[in-house]
């Protein structure tokens, strides 16, 4: 017989029977145990329009199905007080823009709030739908992220219905091309930036973290930067390979400037780099945004060119302009005959760790231990990709990772524990009103 769709007891009631009452919570001010309340008693409902959004394809080339997931949220976002706007990108870069809220007070700390509403998963992809079963549930961006947002969405929801929103100001940046932002990155992420410059606090809601130890929160994580190595050689017939004349060719010396950054840079705690294509021979094309090119060659003919394109991953800026400068001079030490040059294109800053996001994390836990649940520890920054919470971490103190739990994002499959939803959006909704008494 197959199992059912959904558990016999309804998620909220299931939640009300398996944990402390709001009232039993330690530590929680009569406000707080309304906001609790609130969370349990719309469990369901948070299920129910997490599957809505999913059930809207949403990946990142997709224009309308992106502005459709925010027009999803623009709504309910309104109905809070907030001031919800579609920010459009210009139409050269192809992207579909991004929906941020703002609420303006004078009480507490400028909270900003960080989600996308974009996917991996394009229109032609097979994997679209929600599938339930269980505690479990199944879809494209269930937990990266429209799991996260519903996280947002419903810890704001809570904390209107406390009357514990008034006098506070908030910014929610939903982001409409995080998987793959426009170009130039600059303009992509402006108004994420202001909005960084104009907040004293950053939370931003991608996966949660867990392992056999324990659930985690992201208080550092890496940029991620690309690069793209040019070398020339001189064309020559292979007869005459390495002589004073001909020199040692284009992919000799490609090969040599790799070996060199994996024998010279490798090892660094939290540097890494990776050459992910490369093409060399008499003659090549290469396309540096599609990370695709051909190339022509004859085994008696020494190459001319060769192109190769890599990415870069720092734990700070400092790290990042030491690995440049070092990758730099690796790349001067011309074989004979040939010449190369690295280009470094702006991508991902990283988020540092700083004094002020532990703090947060401190914070988080002081919810934790009111709620009657473990502390949760810092993740380890080399475990985590970039995120748009990393424009805002230079003027801001900030915390990743707060969304719902969750594995296989990215690739079909990807699913949510449902039954950690609740206790997500409790976490959220408290540290907000904490952070903002």
């Amino acid at each position: 017989m197959p199992r059912p769709l959904r558990p016999a007891l309804p998620l909220a009631a299931a939640l009300l029977a398996a944990s402390p009452s709001a009232a039993q919570a330690q530590g929680l001010s009569p406000q707080e145990q309304a906001i609790v309340r609130y969370v349990d008693a719309h469990a369901d409902e948070a299920v129910d329009f997490l599957e809505r959004v999913v059930n809207i394809n949403s990946g990142t080339l997709n224009v309308e199905g992106v502005r459709e997931v925010g027009r999803a949220f623009q709504a309910p976002l309104d109905s809070l007080g907030f001031d919800a706007r579609w920010i459009a990108l210009p139409d050269s870069m192809r992207r579909a823009g991004h929906l941020f809220a703002y609420r303006q007070g004078t009480r507490g700390r400028r909270v900003l709030l960080i989600g996308h509403l974009d996917t991996v998963f394009e229109r032609d992809h097979p994997f679209q739908r929600f599938t339930r079963e269980g505690r479990w549930a199944t879809g494209p961006g269930v937990n990266d992220m429209k799991g996260g947002d519903v996280v947002i969405l419903y810890a704001l929801k809570a904390l209107h219905a406390a009357g514990a929103l008034e006098g506070t100001t908030i910014t929610v940046a939903f982001t409409g091309d995080e998987e793959s932002p426009g170009a130039p990155l600059a303009e992509a992420r402006r108004h994420l930036v202001e909005a960084g410059h104009a907040s004293d606090v950053a939370l931003e809601f991608e996966t949660a973290s867990r392992d056999s130890t324990g659930e985690y929160a992201t208080t550092a994580r890496r940029g991620h930067n690309e690069w793209v190595l040019r070398v020339t050689g001189r064309q020559a017939h292979s007869s005459g390979v390495f002589s004073e004349g001909a020199g040692s060719g284009a992919i000799f010396e490609a090969a040599r400037i790799l070996t060199a950054f994996h024998e010279e840079l490798r090892g660094e705690q939290y540097l890494t780099f990776n050459p992910g294509v490369i093409v060399g021979g008499t003659g090549v094309e290469f396309n540096e945004d599609e990370g695709r090119g051909t190339a022509f060659g004859k085994s008696n003919v020494i190459a001319q060119s060769a192109v190769v394109q890599g990415d870069l991953r720092t734990l700070t800026v400092e790290q990042l302009d030491r690995a440049r400068e070092r990758m730099r001079q690796i790349v001067a030490r011309h074989l004979p005959r040939t010449q190369a040059e690295i280009t470094f294109a702006e991508g991902y800053p990283p988020m540092a760790p700083t004094e002020g996001n532990q703090a947060l994390l401190d914070l988080l836990n002081t919810v934790n231990r009111d709620l009657g649940s473990p502390a949760i520890g810092a993740w380890d920054p080399g475990r985590r990709g970039a995120a748009d919470v990393s424009f805002v971490a230079p003027f801001t103190d900030a915390l990743a990772g707060l969304g719902v739990h969750g594995t296989g994002a990215h690739a079909p499959g990807e699913r949510v524990d449902l039954e950690t939803l609740p206790m997500q959006v409790k976490r959220a909704a408290l540290l907000i009103y904490r952070l903002t008494r």
